[in-house]
């Protein structure tokens, strides 16, 4: 597949689908399933892509194996899916697969494997939901969220833990705690609000 992604993009090789917007091209390779269509979106997005892996990985050999692993996947998720908003699911799936990476690369750290099992990418999915901008490592991430956690009163963070970590619906978490619906939300909300002070405070982020 790589092979044939790497000849429909040579400088030689000028595509038909050059003038064609990313809908078009999306909704003719689920009809015909042309590679040329997929070396027409590799010509489009590749160094997009590379920047996503770059950011994340901080690895440029691991981050060019990661580019082209998203290919691949697009190379039959794209036959069977129809993708409305292209870029955000693009940038969706190569996000997934850095944190894959991540995940695989650290699994040697077997402390952090049974403290918080398979929560790594919720940990995550809250720290991208509080708009943090850092450089922190997947590791560091976890171990700055669990300690500003810790900082939470009770509700909220028993809250947070329910939703986020063991992926509770809100109306699961107001039969289990007893409190309304309503009453979940804010404790859900004032707790991102909280964890965000607390993370500034800890970790000076901006």
């Amino acid at each position: 597949m790589l092979l044939i992604i790497s000849f429909y993009t040579s400088p030689k090789q000028k595509s038909r689908f050059l003038a064609d917007p990313d809908e078009v091209l999306l909704a003719l390779y689920r009809e015909k399933g042309e590679m040329e269509i997929i070396a027409e979106i590799h010509r489009r997005y590749s160094h997009l892509i590379a920047g996503v892996c770059v950011k994340y990985l901080r690895d440029d050999e691991k981050a060019r194996d990661a580019t082209m692993q998203v290919f691949e996947k697009l190379i039959v998720d794209l036959r069977v899916h129809t993708v409305d908003n292209f870029k955000s699911w693009l940038y969706s799936v190569t996000k997934n697969q850095c944190l894959m990476e991540i995940r695989k690369n650290t699994s040697q750290n077997n402390h952090l494997e049974s403290i918080y099992e398979n929560s790594s990418e919720r940990f995550v999915e809250i720290w991208d939901e509080l708009h943090l901008n850092t450089e922190f490592e997947l590791e560091q991430k976890i171990k700055a969220l669990h300690d500003a956690l810790n900082e939470l009163n009770s509700e909220q963070r028993t809250c947070i833990d329910l939703f986020y970590l063991k992926d509770k619906s809100y109306k699961e978490i107001s039969d289990m705690e007893g409190i309304d619906v309503k009453l979940v939300k804010s404790h859900i909300q004032n707790g991102k609000r909280n964890l965000r002070i607390h993370l500034e405070k800890m970790y000076d982020v901006e």
